[in-house]
């Protein structure tokens, strides 16, 4: 992944910057007098494991019961209380969660995808439902795995408001 994927708007000026008032501190920004649109964003991540592990995630076959339904539940239910772990993120009314996962030999692919009418975008949820859909695998892996990683969060793609549509080059 170049670094022009990773940050493409890294020359934006500090001024600029949206959740920064001119004193230096952190504020909610106000999107009152945006325009209701149609918002979605698709998230991953992957939890990183043996590969006797992954047979048992997929033959629901672990300790602690069937993680993926547990997984799937757990990161709709992040998506939803995303502006209660993070700060500045606004209560959004989400019409749509999905996740799913996809079996790789020694890893789980989890794919969010969130959808919502409003005025702001949705990539903060699809981050959060990916997060937590993650750490609920691990949890339920641990006792089998303790080394498994979570890693390579991000965002995918997001359509909608005033910035426009884009996704990553590089999947």
């Amino acid at each position: 992944m170049t670094e022009k994927n990773l940050h493409p708007d890294a020359a934006q000026p500090a001024q600029d910057l949206t959740h920064v008032r001119a004193d230096g501190s952190a504020h909610m920004v106000d999107v009152t007098m945006k325009d209701v649109t149609t918002r979605t964003a698709l998230a991953e991540g992957t939890v990183h494991t043996r590969a006797d592990v992954i047979a048992k995630i997929f033959d629901a076959d672990l300790p602690k019961g069937d993680a993926l339904p547990v997984a799937r539940v757990a990161g709709i239910m992040g998506a939803k209380r995303t502006p209660d772990i993070i700060p500045l993120c606004h209560p959004l009314p989400l019409g749509k969660i999905t996740l799913d996962f996809e079996r790789g030999e020694d890893s789980v692919r989890i794919v969010a995808s969130v959808k919502t009418r409003g005025v702001t975008g949705v990539e903060m949820e699809a981050l959060t439902a990916v997060s937590t859909a993650a750490l609920t695998i691990f949890d339920m892996i641990k006792a089998v795995d303790k080394y498994a990683v979570i890693s390579n969060i991000r965002v995918l793609e997001k359509s909608g408001g005033k910035s426009g549509d884009w996704a990553v080059t590089d999947r």
